[in-house]
């Protein structure tokens, strides 16, 4: 599914944001990526999305090398992978409904196959009944609910969230990962960027940690910090 083979990013300014990194996520887990701001989590995930580049090694995702991934590949990519971010990024214009079904259109998919995964994707969510909301009358936690609806609608086989709870309150939060947490169950791979330790220790799934552009940590079933881990470097 996902396989990092020596991968080092490099950037001009001569920042090192990820050094020599080795890591293997197999089809149907559920990883959480840790680490405190600026450790490269943010950088593994864009190489992942082929946002960046890599300066040394090789990364394969969902069949694609994406190393060498020409430029009119990408889209074949970025089409097996729903992403989902903190900020939610509804089109404040459209409708639930609307936004949902654009991720499909922007795609090419027909007519026909949006009239039935779109409805599919809104109940999954448990948002049918908001099909025609604008973005401004939901709560902060039914419009990252559209966006995972979004994210999912082309049935990806790899759902990435980066901080998917970093603007909710503390029970809209476990609202959202239990939510996510069922969609891994259903069979997709799923990789969380979070700084929420509660939630990362209550869940009880992979959890790997990086720091200064090095996985310092990765264990089945870990926690946000490890007590061997200086507590500040989280912070």
């Amino acid at each position: 599914m996902i396989e990092f083979k020596c991968v080092s990013k490099k950037y001009p300014s001569g920042t090192l944001a990820l050094n020599k990194i080795d890591l293997h996520i197999s089809k149907g887990e559920f990883a959480f990526i840790v680490g405190p701001s600026g450790s490269g989590k943010s950088t593994l995930l864009k190489l992942i999305l082929k946002e960046e580049d890599v300066t040394e090694g090789e990364i394969y995702v969902n069949g694609f090398n994406i190393t060498t991934l020409k430029p009119k590949e990408v889209p074949y990519l970025r089409r097996s992978i729903g992403v989902v971010f903190q900020d939610f990024r509804l089109l404040p214009k459209k409708t639930v409904y609307e936004n949902v079904e654009f991720a499909m259109h922007i795609t090419g998919a027909l007519p026909k196959e949006m009239r039935r995964q779109v409805p599919m994707a809104l109940g999954l969510v448990g948002l049918s009944k908001k099909a025609d909301a604008y973005p401004d009358e939901l709560s902060g936690g039914e419009q990252q609910r559209v966006a995972l609806a979004r994210a999912l609608v082309n049935r990806p086989s790899l759902l990435i969230a980066d901080e998917p709870t970093g603007n909710l309150d503390p029970e809209t939060s476990w609202e959202i990962m239990k939510l996510i947490d069922e969609i891994n169950h259903r069979g997709t791979t799923v990789i969380v960027a979070t700084h929420e330790k509660g939630i990362v220790d209550s869940m009880k799934k992979r959890v790997i940690a990086i720091r200064k552009g090095e996985i310092i940590r990765d264990q089945q079933k870990g926690q946000y910090q490890d007590e061997t881990e200086n507590r500040e470097i989280y912070t």
